[in-house]
């Protein structure tokens, strides 16, 4: 039985539709993470899974439970807010108490309940200090612990790494899912930044405007995007995309950008004569030997040096232009040096160029027909 059922919950504020018939199934401790970019509905869907507001159709259930109309405190949810939400006249050790002081638990119940939480997240010895004598590492870690001490069923976390410093966020992207995975609580996790998103969900759900437009493990969201959006969403740099033509060549299936052509994966013979969006990501794209059949010849526009990697700007002799990201370890090609690049057929993305959905090739679709 799923922990979380949302059933074509709508929510509309005046005449805006906030949230549009979205439907999602959560698995007992799973981790799902939510993501979108600003304004898709987010915060809006936490708020109505934790009782804050009531959707205008649709069915909502918590542990095959309907929870239209119940309270809030009676849902067994718990939820930590990007903004830390702190009581300010309270310690510490009093937010995050207040959840078992509210259910009326004894004083030694209390005590150990924080203490235990406390240690696990590092912060057991500032309990005494008022919210304002904490650091954003600090008050995060407390309003994750008032959320998780009183075991809930169901956590709700709101974008909580937004407003911490980039070493913490870096460090409790990698500490999070074993605290959760300790806890036992199923998760929805509220991100905007993608690679949060792909390290702490067992799955994605990709929200946009009101609607989820994909669901699926990282690895799918990643390598197959539902749709040219979706692509674009995930990635830094973002995703190489080009109008193409597909064409049967030689006993071969390939995408003919300009006078270019990209060998295609097997799977896509039946769409020679159609127009396609092609998407490479700049990873996958390999600088070649100008003799492979498959070889483009590019000038370097631009590097870019981005952390690990180094990114280049290559454009090809009819003026398309591609991101190429490498290892800065890789052999050294400066700007204005000249090239070649290629790509392995199986890392090439398919999209139709009027609705932007992905083109899965046959072989896959047989597959998905098989498994179910």
């Amino acid at each position: 039985m799923a922990m979380l059922k949302l059933d074509r919950v709508t929510k509309r504020y005046g005449s805006e539709t906030v949230l549009d018939g979205v439907s999602l199934s959560v698995a007992e401790g799973e981790t799902v993470a939510i993501f979108g970019p600003s304004g898709s509905g987010k915060t809006v869907l936490l708020r109505l899974i934790a009782g804050m507001t009531e959707p205008d159709e649709g069915a909502l259930l918590i542990g095959g439970q309907d929870m239209i109309g119940v309270a809030p405190e009676n849902r067994a949810v718990g939820m930590a807010f990007q903004n830390f939400a702190l009581f300010p006249h309270m310690s510490a050790y009093e937010n995050i108490a207040s959840p078992l002081e509210a259910r009326r638990s004894g004083r030694e119940q209390v005590k150990e309940g924080v203490d235990r939480v406390a240690r696990l997240l590092k912060i057991d010895h500032v309990l005494g200090h008022a919210p304002r004598q904490l650091s954003n590492g600090q008050k995060q870690r407390t309003a994750l612990a008032r959320a998780l001490v009183a075991a809930p069923k169901l956590l709700l976390l709101d974008d909580p790494l937004r407003n911490v410093d980039a070493k913490l966020r870096f460090e409790m992207r990698l500490e999070l899912p074993r605290l959760l995975q300790g806890f036992g609580s199923t998760v929805l996790y509220v991100t905007q930044d993608y690679r949060e998103a792909m390290a702490l969900g067992n799955r994605i759900a990709v929200l946009v405007g009101g609607r989820f437009v994909q669901v699926g493990t990282p690895e799918e969201i990643y390598d197959r995007p539902a749709t040219i959006e979706v692509a674009k969403l995930f990635g830094d740099p973002t995703i190489n995309l080009l109008e193409a033509e597909v064409q049967a060549a030689g006993g071969a299936t390939v995408a003919s950008v300009g006078r270019r052509r990209f060998s295609l994966a097997a799977g896509y013979e039946d769409m020679a004569g159609r127009r396609v969006t092609l998407g490479i990501r700049p990873e996958n794209i390999d600088f070649a030997d100008p003799g492979h059949p498959d070889a483009l010849p590019v000038r370097v526009a631009a590097l870019l040096p981005l952390n690990d990697r180094l990114v280049r700007l290559v454009v090809g002799e009819d003026g398309h232009e591609f991101n190429v990201s490498k290892s800065s370890g890789t052999r050294a090609l400066g700007e204005g040096e000249t090239a070649a690049i290629r790509a392995e057929p199986s890392s090439i993305i398919l999209f139709d160029s009027a609705s932007g959905e992905r083109i899965a090739p046959k072989i896959e679709a047989r597959e998905r027909v098989a498994a179910t």
